[in-house]
């Protein structure tokens, strides 16, 4: 290799091997240390890694190669969230098994991420599809059963007809299935459950011990569980609703957050699928059809919110709770969903958009029964936007002066003492929009459910010995539907119980599931007998620090939470609640789109890129304030294969689609991982998208090489590695010593908190001090003292890049005279001595109670310090979202901030 320049083609798979075949980064249980999780979410194996894995690999390896040095036992593990749809249509397009397509692409993108460099302990590797992970699952499937946590009855369900399946409301697109294209239909099916809203109060108020999530996916999984404490309010109906098979319904049950605006109330309006719907329906047509059109839509609570709110009037009408002379129109809405509630809400337009909109469309009126603090109620008027806020009770009757809370008692309190038929009229209710997790799929590629199903028995349980139910593989997907459907060794059976002949269960799990206890499964892969070993998971668990996107912010991570409580219940996880103890979402990557003469998407390989700079068309100065010989900056795209010119579009996410992907098997081949690891966490903070760039690459790459040269450099002045450390310094010495402690300090400190960027800035810094000090030197023959500190710094910096740029790392570590690799080397101890002339540490307070310590230089002016302590992560934990009203700083000695 030439000394000079760093080979990356062949240091990498060099020193990949050395790892491997020293086992490096496998893992012992029984280790002594004291341990660290860090965990990525796993991925989906599609057929490729793209550059977002890169990103979130990257940032998970830094921090477990940081802990490792830091004397920890770190568990990095990695598997594969392997069943699901993708690979079903894969087997239908390309003529293969699922599990052909599946492991095929998992051999893929393993190759892939070990080429990254990442410290993982692949002796753990998972995939969900093994039946060796789902036999567990199956198991703990049967154990929620037996404890209560399983149920079985009807829901509705978004149903493609054509694809004969259920489809998730994110699955709907405009009424039609995401992949057929065909009208999606509301039915009822008979679907498994898990009964997540048993632990709705707990997951709850557990959210606030999560210190350690950011606030906005915890502000997330509270609105997804949404308590709210209402009223159930009985509305009479003034001409009972009749049909000969149900009977009168007299009354309609609604739920409200806000029984203070009763007097503002215009209407009431049902769900489609209300049961008083039906009964009117069948003595309506138009109704019928207007609730059938309504099947068509998905009810997922984003497009309900988006929809044009549309309705049918019943001609029912509902008496008013406080006047009975008051009568209330009925309709039948699009915007009003059974699964919350009651299926049933009372209007009042002008405190409520969604009603407002409403009732402007059919011309019910708006009355204001909430006035905003100072504003006259006399000339206070609704038109086109509601009022939500906070004021007083107007046009309201007895309540007219009250504040919106003690108009809410007050209306419970009457209606609570009001009887119909020795009832009361209404009673106070807390709700919770959390609803139980429908886990039934009709598809083949997903975990069998172990139930068999006897018409004498009803649903029985797989006997555990006959665990795990596996997926057959004579199966075809040349009709719609899912294959175990119509298999006739896999779905008839004999009943465990009686032997009579019986039906196996042909629906398989939400792929969800098998991703709400990998994390567990990881630390005991190797157990054949249970998910889990409590001793195994009882050291490991929580996980220490989990990585992943915010797009799984709520139901991978609500799921994965209610999972652990569930295995608490059932005696497989004693002392474990929270999964998670710390949590960290990235941001994505994001690329320039590029488009054709012809609007077609073009790959960024099929472009090139020329800049250039022309004079400011002339009479522009004026507007632009710019002097007339000022330039301005073009970008123009070209095809490499034509030459013609390219459109340059937005900077989005990188997808397929829009072919902005840049594929990480080329940047590793052209520039080596390293390269594309220290870009991924250099460009901007974690927690932000990074945009992908020609330039920042080919910038990181020089920056390779450069740190190369300057290790070379280091190594011919530096003192051999076991040199002893002189009685005296020079000046020169102490300074370089200086930069290396000071840098080690703030990386270490910007790692711990994961502010990757920060911590690659003082890696730069350092370099620059490093290159000048070399610089500076004459004479070969340098002092013992300046020859010592360039061995300590030289041995620093390298530890410093070493979590980002592994393989470099071990390179210059060798070339630094090691025999050992830096991946076992422990972290260097800062000597503060060396930086307390220029660093200073502030106790940082939030309304009197200490929350941090603030390291920062010494020099540092007032606006500096208050920037500095407002970002820390504590203070802005202890702030939780509150305005800062100032902030007083006593120089040398405290911060206190005061919100």
């Amino acid at each position: 290799m030439d000394s000079q320049r760093y080979n990356a083609r062949e240091a990498e798979p060099k020193w990949q091997k050395i790892w491997a075949e020293a086992n490096t980064f496998r893992t012992a249980n029984e280790d002594p240390r004291p341990k660290y999780y860090v965990l990525e979410m796993f991925p989906y194996p599609s057929g490729r890694i793209h550059m977002g894995h890169v990103r979130n690999y990257a940032m998970g390896d830094v921090i477990a190669r940081f802990m490792r040095a830091r004397g920890y036992n770190v568990l990095h593990p990695m598997g594969w969230d392997a069943f699901g749809m993708p690979a079903e249509n894969a087997a239908m397009q390309n003529k293969t098994h699922p599990a052909a397509w599946t492991y095929a692409n998992i051999a893929t993108m393993r190759g892939q991420l070990q080429s990254m460099g990442l410290s993982l302990d692949w002796s753990r590797e998972i995939a969900t599809c093994d039946p060796a992970y789902y036999k567990h699952q199956q198991k703990l499937f049967l154990d929620f059963y037996a404890g209560g946590l399983v149920d079985r009855k009807k829901s509705k369900v978004n149903w493609d007809p054509v694809d004969q399946t259920v489809l998730a409301n994110e699955q709907v697109i405009d009424g039609r299935g995401w992949r057929s294209g065909a009208l999606i239909e509301q039915r009822e099916l008979t679907q498994w459950f898990l009964k997540i809203s048993d632990f709705s109060e707990d997951l709850l108020q557990s959210l606030d011990g999560l210190e350690r999530w950011p606030e906005k996916v915890r502000l997330m999984q509270k609105n997804w569980i949404g308590r709210s404490e209402g009223l159930l309010v009985r509305f009479e109906l003034a001409t009972p609703a009749k049909t000969a098979a149900q009977g009168a319904a007299k009354e309609v049950e609604v739920y409200t957050t806000r029984p203070d605006t009763l007097f503002g109330a215009k209407f009431v309006a049902l769900a489609a699928d209300h049961p008083l719907a039906e009964i009117a329906a069948q003595q309506d047509p138009g109704l019928a059809a207007f609730i059938a059109e309504c099947r068509h839509h998905s009810t997922s609570a984003a497009a309900v919110e988006t929809m044009e709110k549309r309705g049918y009037d019943t001609g029912l009408r509902v008496r008013h709770p406080f006047d009975a002379d008051w009568l209330l129109p009925v309709y039948v809405a699009n915007f009003v969903l059974m699964d919350y509630g009651t299926g049933a809400i009372f209007g009042c337009p002008a405190h409520d958009q969604r009603d407002l909109d409403f009732a402007n469309a059919y011309g019910l009126g708006a009355t204001p029964v909430v006035c905003p603090p100072d504003v006259d109620p006399a000339t206070f008027s609704i038109t086109e936007t509601a009022y939500d806020g906070e004021g007083v009770l107007v046009n309201s009757s007895f309540l007219d002066g009250l504040s919106i809370d003690a108009a809410k008692d007050e209306v419970a309190r009457k209606l609570e003492a009001h009887l119909i038929d020795g009832k009361p009229q209404a009673k106070r209710q807390v709700n919770f929009r959390l609803r139980d997790w429908g886990i039934s799929r009709q598809r083949y590629w997903g975990c069998p459910i172990p139930i068999i199903h006897c018409e004498s028995c009803g649903a029985v349980p797989v006997p555990e010995a006959d665990l795990p139910v596996t997926l057959p593989e004579d199966v075809t997907f040349d009709h719609p539907g899912n294959p175990l459907d119509r298999h006739p060794s896999f779905k008839y059976v004999a009943c465990p119980h009686c032997g009579a002949p019986a039906r196996r269960e042909t629906d398989t799990m939400d792929t969800f599931v098998d991703s709400s206890w990998y994390f567990l499964r990881f630390t005991d892969p190797w157990n054949a007998a249970a998910p889990t070993t409590p001793t195994a998971l009882s050291h490991w668990l929580p996980v220490d620090q989990y990585i992943g996107g915010i797009e799984h912010a709520i139901l991978h991570l609500l799921y994965s939470r209610f999972f652990t409580r569930a295995m608490q219940k059932t005696n497989h996880a004693a002392d474990l609640k929270e999964p998670f103890a710390g949590l960290f979402t990235q941001g994505m990557v994001v690329h320039e789109t590029y488009r054709d003469k012809n609007g077609t998407w073009l790959f960024p390989s099929q472009v090139r890129i020329e800049t250039g700079v022309m004079p400011r068309p002339f009479g522009t100065s004026m507007l632009n304030r710019a002097p007339f010989n000022a330039v301005i900056t073009m970008r123009r795209g070209y095809r490499m294969d034509n030459g013609d010119e390219v459109e340059i579009g937005p900077i989005e996410k990188m997808s397929k689609s829009k072919k902005n992907t840049v594929d990480p098997d080329e940047i590793i081949d052209s520039y080596g991982a390293d390269t594309a690891r220290w870009f991924m966490l250099s460009d901007s903070p974690p927690e932000r998208d990074v945009i992908w760039t020609e330039e920042g690459v080919q910038g990181a790459a020089k920056f390779v090489q450069r740190t190369y040269r300057l290790i070379g450099e280091l190594a011919d002045v530096a003192a051999p590695p076991d040199a002893a450390v002189p009685n005296d310094f020079s000046a020169p010495a102490v300074e370089v010593r200086k930069a290396a402690h000071a840098a080690l300090l703030k990386v270490e400190e910007d790692i711990g908190r994961l502010r990757f960027n920060r911590a690659i800035a003082h890696v730069y810094d350092l370099t620059n001090k490093l290159s000048a000090a070399i610089g500076s030197v004459d004479d070969p023959a340098i002092g013992a003292d300046l020859a010592f500190s360039f061995r300590e710094a030289a041995d620093i910096f390298v530890r410093l890049f070493a979590p980002m740029m592994p393989h470099l790392a071990e390179e210059c570590w060798a070339r630094l005279g090691h025999r050992t690799l830096i991946a076992e080397a422990p972290w260097p101890i800062a000597d503060k001595s060396l930086i307390v002339e220029d660093m200073i540490g502030y106790p940082v307070q939030v309304n009197g109670k200490k929350r941090a310590d603030l390291l920062i230089e010494r020099t540092a002016d007032t606006a500096t310090i208050e920037h500095a302590a407002l970002a820390l992560e504590a203070v802005q934990r202890a702030l939780d979202g509150k305005a800062v009203k100032k902030v007083i700083i006593v120089p040398q000695r405290i911060v206190n901030v005061v919100a």
